[in-house]
């Protein structure tokens, strides 16, 4: 391909559509915080799927980190096709849609509200189904996405996710951390992560590695070398990755490892500093590692910010590789942008 791909336009476009997100969007945030805040939730649940899922997960992260609140992932399927309603009183149902069309989710989301939860719909369009199924629905105002492989929306649903929990708890440094990140992901999309795709040459699988929210990121990233590269990936907490998956490193194989600038990055640059010893080609975006090869990060001041400008770097150098692979990336094979399950 010799024409810019449209995700390429799209990443260029994750700054910009930051920035909208938080011109627009602060009197439903805050709205909606100010609901959590009175209605005062004993724990939260969460549904979603594929990037929006990997988006709760950071939520699930920054919930439990600043709130300390304990957030939980349904199954949609539980409602949808065991049709077992859910004991969810006093609890708040977070449920995240670009499209806001998937059946599964608009019937927990729905049925989360009517056994008591309060629901809260983040998507890109929130006259939908699911918009409307919620008692409040936050618009991610990422404009338009026609590359199927999701990346405005991704950043804005979790930026949105994550002003909420920054309003929630009224966190003045989180709130000014998230002002401060339209600038902080315009460096993000300029940083070159072309070292990394030389240790994927020959290679028929890739581990990906995170903590914390990090972890959140290294879900992401996973999908992203499936659906663009159609490379096989796995993502890991990089308290996991021990725990048996190491069995299958030989020499070469390869690791990215991201690191936030958070109270995790230690443990983490040591696991990849172990994998490297091991054989496996390991690149981390941390200087703390003395054997893996460090990549270069824009820090953005906060650590639960930090990991949205790793996903802006990984979204440029995925992107690349899937061109140089011969793969359209706006087009991946056996994809729609728009997946409706029951």
């Amino acid at each position: 391909m010799t024409q810019t791909t449209q995700m390429r336009r799209e990443i260029d476009e994750i700054p910009g559509a930051v920035q909208d997100l938080l011109t627009r969007g602060g009197d439903s945030v805050r709205d909606a915080a100010h609901t959590l805040r009175a209605r005062d939730p004993a724990f939260l649940v969460s549904v979603a799927r594929g990037s929006s899922d990997h988006v709760a997960t950071y939520f699930k992260y920054a919930a439990e980190l600043v709130l300390g609140l304990p957030v939980a992932s349904v199954g949609p399927s539980v409602v949808s096709v065991y049709h077992r309603p859910l004991r969810l009183t006093g609890s708040a149902c977070i449920a995240i849609s670009q499209s806001g069309k998937s059946p599964d989710i608009v019937a927990l989301a729905r049925s989360a509200r009517d056994a008591g939860a309060l629901s809260i719909a983040l998507t890109n369009h929130p006259e939908s189904d699911l918009g409307r199924a919620c008692d409040h629905a936050l618009c991610i105002h990422a404009g338009v996405e026609t590359s199927v492989a999701a990346t405005k929306t991704f950043v804005t649903s979790a930026v949105a996710a994550l002003w909420l929990v920054a309003e929630w708890a009224d966190d003045a440094p989180l709130r000014a951390a998230i002002a401060n990140l339209p600038e902080a992901l315009h460096r993000a999309t300029k940083v070159d992560w072309g070292g990394f795709a030389p240790a994927l040459a020959g290679q028929a699988s890739v581990f990906c590695l995170g903590r914390g929210p990090g972890y959140a990121i290294a879900c992401e990233v996973a999908l992203k070398f499936k659906e663009t590269c159609q490379l096989h990936a796995e993502a890991y907490s990089s308290a996991e990755v021990l725990h048996g998956p190491v069995s299958i490193i030989g020499p070469g194989f390869p690791v990215l490892a991201l690191a936030a600038c958070d109270a995790a990055e230690p443990g983490l640059a040591q696991v990849a500093d172990d994998l490297a010893d091991k054989g496996a080609l390991v690149f981390a975006t941390t200087d703390k590692v003395r054997r893996a090869v460090p990549l270069p990060a824009v820090r953005t001041g906060h650590p639960l910010t930090d990991p949205l400008a790793l996903i802006v770097s990984f979204y440029g150098m995925v992107e690349a590789l899937a061109v140089a692979r011969g793969i359209n990336p706006d087009a991946p094979r056996h994809l729609n942008k728009v997946t409706q399950t029951v």
